[in-house]
């Protein structure tokens, strides 16, 4: 699993400012912050946005701009070492991954479409960072575990928090403000997007019907809390979700307009015979390292039921039952509702439900189900997800310290009784944004932490190394060390391969990465330490790769 997140950007001290040029500057700043030998590209070779799950591909003439994230590199990889476009590359059962020949190219074959270095950087820990339409974007590497995706995630924040130091230091560039949020508060709102690996086998159909009620209650947990209701905050008020009223359809490929609540992008940035990437685009971003946590460690656990059931076992009965009667009008429902005690309708004659209960069914379904063979950090998750529902319906002043939007709530509450505000009043929204400040010192969601009222996931030494270092347990270590041991040899890299140009080589080396639970420290750790270069590393791997 891994999570994208758009970073909202403000410059120039409230000077309009063209918001590619300032988040181009954010990439380009970290980047001189953390300078490394080489130039690295990314990779586009495997992307596919216009891939529908539902079983068709989008024409690209028709597709709205904002889904070619491929950026018109899609097939030029492959293309350029003879492949078939869409074809998967494998190596066997156990194997390590098997170098492939790629045809030499000094230049890039599209020199107009090239990543400039200023808006794409490649990280050791096995993060991309780059310029997403009008934001930088921290996307985090592959992790295996929900503990493992707040650390990575909370990385990311050290990073972006480094980028706008070293603007800040220089007379030269104009002060920015990161902010780890969803709307810019004149309707506008940019994406937090969770990605899982759901095994191939799980139809796309069973996804939709079990997850949809799943996704829009979960938000009683995982909310970051918004002042505004409506698009554009129009009418005065406070929610517990900043995406809610963002979310306009069901079902949907597309992830900048009508946002739908499943997402069909079929782009799984691994062997798509195997695998599928679910990618997620109706969370918040967090500042809460408990609300990340039960994000994803909940939606993964529904996932891993259906995977179950593949296997042979029954999906819980009551899941039956959890079908909303109109989901998209229940986003908006459950995000409004602060007593949580609203019930809301369901499909057919379905008693109506709260968004609690339908929680509490989904996490006894996956006691059910998976019981006793749950992994300790999976079972650390559903007894957090039961935790915090209890917490949530019995005691609302101890959940505080773990559900963002509630503790969010508290200190705007205070300030409307100090000051006598109604919830339209700018210095309610002013409060709101700076929550989210990336600036220890102006973020209130960070001065709330070390003032030690926030719950940690994780620890301060752990968030340091996890900016420079990958996880070990997935493709991101190969991927982040390869980086960090051949810096002037890796010439492009994405989530499923590397490309290395070695001196004598007659080719570019692609290493392919088709399993995200291989390239792993244990798989391959000895294989890197014995080899000081990446041209003996390429003569161990590919002695007998095809040379083109």
């Amino acid at each position: 699993m891994g999570i994208e997140t758009e970073y909202g950007i403000l410059g120039g001290e409230g000077a309009r400012q063209n918001p590619m040029a300032l988040s181009a500057l954010v990439v380009a700043a970290y980047a001189q912050a953390v300078p490394r030998p080489g130039r690295t590209r990314w990779s586009y070779e495997s992307e596919d946005p216009l891939s529908d799950a539902r079983g068709w591909r989008i024409d690209r003439a028709v597709a709205d701009p904002s889904q070619l994230t491929d950026a018109g590199h899609e097939d030029e990889g492959r293309a350029a070492r003879g492949a078939t476009p869409g074809a998967p590359e494998t190596s066997g059962p156990g194997e390590p991954p098997v170098a492939v020949a790629l045809t030499r190219r000094r230049r890039p074959v599209h020199p107009e479409r090239d990543d400039p270095a200023a808006t794409n950087v490649l990280l050791t820990n096995g993060a991309r960072l780059y310029v997403d339409h009008a934001h930088p974007e921290y996307s985090s590497p592959e992790v295996a575990s929900a503990r493992d995706a707040v650390l990575w995630d909370r990385a990311g924040e050290r990073v972006m928090l480094t980028a706008v130091r070293t603007l800040a230091a220089s007379p030269h560039t104009p002060d920015v403000q990161l902010y780890k949020n969803n709307v810019d508060g004149k309707g506008a709102s940019y994406g937090t997007h969770e990605n899982y690996l759901v095994d191939r086998a799980v139809p796309f159909g069973e996804i939709v019907d079990y997850l949809t009620a799943f996704l829009v209650t979960r938000t009683v947990m995982i909310g970051s809390g918004r002042v505004g209701l409506g698009v554009r905050g129009e009418t005065p008020g406070y929610q517990l979700s900043q995406r809610a009223d963002y979310m306009e359809a069901e079902v949907g490929l597309e992830t900048t307009l009508r946002r739908p609540i499943i997402n069909t992008r079929d782009e799984p940035h691994a062997d798509a015979g195997r695998f599928r990437r679910l990618h997620v685009i109706i969370g918040d971003a967090n500042c809460f390292e408990t609300a990340t946590y039960l994000k994803l460690g909940t939606t993964s656990l529904v996932l891993a039921v259906l995977e179950a059931a593949q296997r042979g076992a029954t999906i819980p009965f009551a899941w039956e039952a959890l079908h909303l009667a109109d989901p998209v009008a229940s986003v908006q429902a459950v995000s409004r509702d602060l007593t949580l005690e609203q019930t809301l309708d369901m499909a057919g004659d379905g008693t109506p439900l709260t968004a609690l209960q339908i929680q509490r069914h989904y996490a006894a379904g996956v006691r059910e189900v998976l019981g006793e063979t749950l992994s300790d950090d999976d079972a650390a998750v559903l007894a957090a997800w039961e935790r915090t529902l209890d917490l949530l319906e019995n005691d609302r002043e101890a959940a505080a310290r773990e559900v963002e939007w509630l503790a969010k709530l508290r200190v705007l509450e205070g300030l409307r009784t100090r000051h006598q505000l109604s919830w339209d009043h700018a210095k309610l929204a002013a409060i709101d944004l700076q929550w989210s400040d990336v600036r220890p010192e102006r973020g209130i969601c960070a001065r709330l932490r070390t003032a030690g009222g926030v719950a940690a996931v994780v620890t301060e030494d752990e968030i340091e190394r996890a900016v420079s270092a990958p996880p070990t347990d997935t493709r991101a270590w190969f991927r982040g060390e390869a980086l960090r041991r051949y810096p002037e040899a890796v010439v492009a890299a994405g989530w499923d391969g590397v490309v290395l140009d070695v001196p004598g080589e007659p080719t570019l080396v692609r290493i392919p990465m088709p399993d995200p639970r291989r390239g792993t420290a244990a798989l391959m750790g000895a294989l890197l330490d014995r080899h000081p270069t990446a041209a003996t590393l390429v003569a161990e791997l590919g002695g007998n790769a095809p040379r083109t």
